[in-house]
């Protein structure tokens, strides 16, 4: 009887010694696939930001090229005027 007693606390505490083994190395694993999803996100939203820096500038040379093409009408109409006589 005293030997079943002895042989089932021992069996009931490698358990439990089992589990607290379990649940460091299950936080380890965790904590590092934290870090590397952190590290991913940070590197996406680097990504992110250059694309939206490079659509911010592609947008202004638009407008430039808007405005250019404008005063270069501007200025063949003028011309077309003086070669006319106008």
């Amino acid at each position: 009887m005293y030997e079943a007693l002895i042989t089932g606390s021992v069996a009931i505490l490698v358990c439990m010694i089992n589990n607290l083994f379990q649940k460091h190395v299950v936080r380890k694993q965790n904590d590092k696939t934290i870090s590397l999803v952190a590290y991913r996100i940070e590197q996406l939203e680097n990504k992110v930001q250059a694309h939206n820096n490079l659509i911010e500038r592609i947008y202004r040379l638009e407008e430039r090229t808007e405005i250019q093409e404008e005063k270069i009408k501007s200025a063949n109409h003028r011309i077309a005027n003086l070669e006319k006589g106008d």
